[in-house]
Parts: structure tokens; sequence; C-alpha cells
């Protein structure tokens, strides 16, 4: 009976090893002096950044086209036409019934105001009608703002 067991702990202990891919590396050591630390795995290089273009911007609108044309001459729908939204002045589209806060907030539509605005709308304009979560991602709001830029 003993010697079952001492078999069978021998096999679990043999079992317990079974899925490591290598053994741990056993610290240089330089003649007498103290084992030395293994050198640290080069980090991963990044990958290299996408610069955000018009063209991925048209991707990322058609979240937008629920509610807003982009088409010189379009439509308003639930919300306005964006054609030459960008450098155009807040709440200016003569066809479309703003909300009270979008007629109060004034100003222009310029990159800094579209990309806070387009982040988080509700947020950045309580009493706004767009009922939009926003656009999350920097590069993303970029992208857009770069095709709607592009719109005139």
């Amino acid at each position: 009976m003993m010697l079952r067991a001492s078999a069978l702990l021998a096999a679990a202990l043999a079992l317990a090893g079974c899925g490591k891919s290598e053994p741990p590396a056993q610290p240089a050591t330089d003649g007498d002096s103290a084992p030395q630390a293994a050198a640290p795995a080069p980090a991963p290089a990044p990958s290299p950044a996408v610069e955000p273009t018009a063209a991925m911007g048209e991707q990322v609108f058609k979240r937008c086209v629920a509610c807003h044309t982009i088409d010189k001459g379009g439509r308003n729908g639930i919300g306005p036409n964006l054609h030459g939204i960008v450098d155009r002045a807040v709440a200016s589209d003569p066809g479309f019934s703003y909300s009270g806060a979008m007629k109060a907030k004034g100003g222009v539509w310029d990159e800094a105001t579209l990309d806070t605005y387009l982040e988080a709308p509700m947020k950045a304009l309580p009493g706004t009608r767009m009922a939009f979560a926003g656009v999350i991602d920097a590069a993303d709001r970029k992208a857009l703002i770069l095709y709607m830029e592009a719109q005139k």
C-alpha cells in the first residue's frame, strides 16, 4: 500500500510539470561573483499610429446618417444638414428648428468646438436635442471633423 502511494505521488509530481514550455532560466554567474539578473526582455515596439484622414471620417459619419445629411443642398432630417458646418456659425441653418440651448450657444463650429461637442453632445451642451452618446475615440472625432471640413 505504501509503495502504491509513493508511486502515485511520483506520478502526480511528474504530471504537475507537464505543460510548461521550458524550465526556469538559471542566473548567469561570473566565477566567484554573485549571480547576475537576467536582462529584461525588450519592450515590444509600439505600433505606428495611423493618422486620421477624411476618408476614415466618411466611415465614422455613417453613424450620423440616421439624423443628418452632408450633401450640398441636402435636406435637413432630425438634425440639420451638415454641409459646410466647419467654420459656420452655430445654429445658422435658416431651414432648421434648433433647440433653445443650441440657439443660445453662439460661436462658430471650429475644429476645437466640434471636437468637444462630438465627444459628448449632451454633456457639452445641456439641453441639446442631439440624443447621441458621442464619438468617444479622439482619432475617430478628428477623422470625422476632417471629413466634414472637406464638405465645402
